[in-house]
């Protein structure tokens, strides 16, 4: 698993990546009320906004780790967007994408160099 700067999350399969918020982003939204997820089909560019969540606070944008084209959503965030709360580095996943470039992965955080960078803010 990699990590942004934004707090995305990203799990390489081969060339398919999962996308989720990582758990100290869930924290900081609070209560999860609503996910607007991207569409099937969308090609995402690196830092473009995929998704939005509301919660109880905010809504806040949800930013592309990658460049790729999105091939499955997690439609139960729909009827369950308090999932993104329970496991937000699980079922709380937004998007599978089919990576243009996996190499790229390389050069976000691994879990140490995200913990070290929470510790920054």
């Amino acid at each position: 698993m990699r990590f942004t700067k934004d707090h995305e999350w990203i799990e390489l399969d081969g060339d398919m990546a999962t996308v989720g918020i990582t758990a100290y982003a869930a924290e900081q939204l609070g209560d999860v009320v609503f996910v607007e997820l991207p569409s099937v089909g969308k090609t995402l560019k690196t830092g473009d906004g995929m998704a939005v969540v509301e919660s109880v606070k905010a809504a806040s944008d949800v930013y592309a780790p990658i460049d790729g084209e999105v091939t499955a959503v997690n439609d139960a965030l729909s009827t369950n967007p308090e999932t993104v709360n329970g496991s937000p580095e699980g079922d709380g996943w937004f998007a599978k994408v089919k990576v243009a470039d996996t190499a790229a992965i390389e050069a976000l955080m691994d879990r140490d160099a995200y913990e070290a960078f929470l510790q920054t803010l």
